[in-house]
């Protein structure tokens, strides 16, 4: 398959990963923001092609494991309404609530239905006209434009039976959260790259520079990754900060222009609170009061509820690149895929997930 199959070539990848010994003189320490590269990273076995000093730890780029649990039960709350029909991707449906989740309140009679667009919930609030039709709005920048595009379509189409349940993340404010961080360990970063594809990169210059961190925009495949890290180390080892596009053949330095447009047509920049971190100051997207009419968490408003995170679940320091999701002492035990107990063993992006899949291979 093009753009994978050359990417996986075993012949490139072992170049690439003596290039890399060959270069690495000091210890250094690299986060790879996105779940997805985890995910590669392990499955791969990447980690043991890397020289012995450079130490990869996993980032908070799992749009699954961050989104509040506060969040997670106003869901609940309205997908448990009369007359409701509550849309989500399929990954969202076994995050745990304070008390439940989504699956086990669809196998209870709720009508939670799985969607691979947000488009279709457009349709399906369409087709049902008597129902109030909610689509929850999860994800980074890379999703915002589609789900600010359904909000865009369905005014557009005078359907008034339909809004949006928004926890939209931002990439960049968390990073920079991290390196104020006072026990930040991160001397380079991995950025996700379909993030990029939308945003571009031009905004990651100011925190290169500004922090003296070496930025790689990333792909996925084992070529991408391997030269990612490569990338990084050469500006580590020359002292040296600056942003380096490697997935070159899917992003620009100025992105995806057309989808930026829909995304600050239909949302704002507001503070966001993630799961397992705490609040960042802007670091996601509510909807303008131009669309504030689709707003579920305004139609639907909620009580407050006291919270209580799981007993035991290290799943922040795991997002904050602080702990292994082995360390955790629930892992693989008390909180598997099936019955997970913290957000990063839902999700395929989830750290917790990649090593329990893959924990022979660790």
């Amino acid at each position: 398959m093009k753009y994978v199959d050359e990417f996986r070539e075993s012949s490139l990848v072992k170049k690439w990963a003596a290039a890399l010994h060959q270069i690495t003189t000091s210890p250094w320490t690299i986060m790879e923001v996105c779940g997805g590269q985890t995910h590669a990273i392990v499955k791969f076995g990447l980690q043991d092609l890397l020289p012995e000093q450079i130490r990869l730890i996993h980032g908070p780029g799992c749009p699954v494991c961050v989104t509040p649990i506060e969040i997670i039960d106003h869901a609940l709350y309205i997908a448990s309404l009369p007359n409701v029909i509550l849309c989500s991707y399929g990954d969202m449906l076994r995050v745990p609530g304070t008390q439940t989740n989504l699956l086990t309140l669809k196998a209870k009679g709720a009508d939670v239905r799985i969607v691979y667009s947000p488009l279709e919930a457009v349709e399906i609030a369409a087709l049902n006209p008597t129902k109030e039709v909610i689509f929850f709005a999860v994800g980074f920048e890379t999703t915002a434009a589609p789900n600010a595009l359904s909000a865009y379509l369905a005014k557009k189409r005078g359907l008034h039976n339909f809004s949006l349940l928004a926890s939209h993340v931002l990439v960049p404010p968390a990073l920079e959260y991290l390196l104020q961080s006072a026990d930040n360990q991160v001397q380079g970063f991995l950025a996700a790259g379909h993030v990029c594809t939308i945003t571009g990169y031009s905004g990651y210059h100011r925190l290169s520079s500004q922090y003296r961190v070496p930025i790689v925009v990333t792909g996925f495949e084992p070529l991408d990754i391997l030269q990612g890290i490569y990338f990084c180390v050469k500006m580590l080892e020359n002292n040296e900060a600056a942003v380096v596009n490697q997935y070159q053949r899917c992003v620009s330095e100025q992105g995806n222009q057309t989808a930026q447009e829909i995304v600050d047509r239909v949302f704002k920049v507001v503070e966001r609170p993630w799961r397992g971190i705490g609040t960042i100051e802007s670091s996601g997207l509510g909807l303008q009061e131009a669309y504030a009419d689709l707003d579920a968490s305004l139609r639907f408003p909620m009580k407050e509820c006291s919270l209580v995170e799981e007993n035991g679940c290290i799943s922040g320091l795991v997002l904050l690149g602080k702990k292994k999701p082995s360390q955790c002492p629930l892992f693989g035990n008390k909180c598997t895929p099936e019955m997970p107990l913290g957000a990063p063993m839902v999700s395929n992006e989830g750290a917790c997930a990649a090593y329990y899949h893959y924990k022979e291979l660790i």
